[in-house]
């Protein structure tokens, strides 16, 4: 998969992608991510990408010209080319897989400063993403999330190709967060793994390990319990579980598309 960034920090992004999980996928060939210097489309001197905004107001605005000019400069460019900031589409990991699945891979547009010129949203992106209710410097740190969000949904780009679908919302907005995870000593300091881990028996484990994740998310993320309920996703031996520990799980709830917001 390619995929292609565009900030006025590469070293930033060109550093992260070319370490560990992602620098090891571009290795093999299944990962190409190419970085963009925004200002290589200034035409002054000083490689200018911002200016003071129109109406007055604090803060910059990166400007349509130079990033018109470095996008489009880009012939091959894998589109959709996406705009990360605060107004755009959650990114979550149903998104995540759908990316996942283009082959033709996809772009990012970090902003900074006060944002981006609105024309470069009507006129050059495809869309925009946002990675959460929450303000950062720049898009670079949510360019980095996707990548890797959705690298890893990729093939070989894991060791171990089970990995991505046994983790938390592996199974998009009607997932459960992850179970508990264990390794050697199997007792430290008198706390030891629970048996069953060391039991052998696959099934028993399988049975743990569901049952964990439900009461997990249950405890922190009730609101994920209760859109599993509405969306009738919970078998009766996941209620039976819940309601052995304590939770109370209503039965017959209204059915809701899962893609609805909760």
């Amino acid at each position: 998969m390619r995929i292609d960034v565009f900030t006025i920090f590469p070293e930033v992004v060109a550093g992260y992608c070319g370490a560990s999980i992602l620098g090891r996928a571009a290795s093999r060939g299944a990962l190409d991510v190419r970085v963009h210097d925004l200002r290589s489309g200034a035409d002054d001197p000083r490689r200018s990408v911002d200016d003071s905004p129109f109406g007055g107001g604090a803060g910059m605005v990166l400007m349509p010209e130079p990033i018109f000019r470095c996008v489009e400069a880009v012939a091959d460019l894998p589109r959709p080319l996406y705009l990360l900031g605060p107004s755009g589409r959650r990114f979550d990991q149903a998104v995540a897989a759908e990316l996942a699945s283009w082959e033709g891979g996809f772009s990012l547009l970090c902003g900074r400063y006060e944002g981006v010129d609105q024309r470069v949203a009507d006129h050059l992106v495809d869309g925009e993403l946002s990675v959460g209710d929450f303000v950062l410097a720049g898009g670079e740190l949510g360019a980095l999330v996707v990548i890797e969000a959705v690298a890893r949904l990729r093939p070989e780009v894991l060791g171990n190709e089970d990995s991505a679908a046994d983790e938390s919302f592996s199974d998009g907005l009607l997932g459960l967060l992850e179970y508990p995870q264990y390794t050697r000593p199997a007792s430290f300091r008198g706390w030891s793994v629970p048996a069953v881990l060391r039991s052998g028996d696959h099934g028993a484990v399988a049975a743990w390990r569901r049952t964990q994740a439900l009461l997990r998310t249950a405890a922190r993320r009730p609101d994920l319990v209760e859109r599993l309920v509405r969306a009738s996703a919970l078998s009766d031996d996941d209620v039976r579980a819940l309601a052995e520990h304590g939770y109370d799980v209503p039965s017959g709830s209204e059915r809701m598309d899962p893609t609805e917001p909760a």
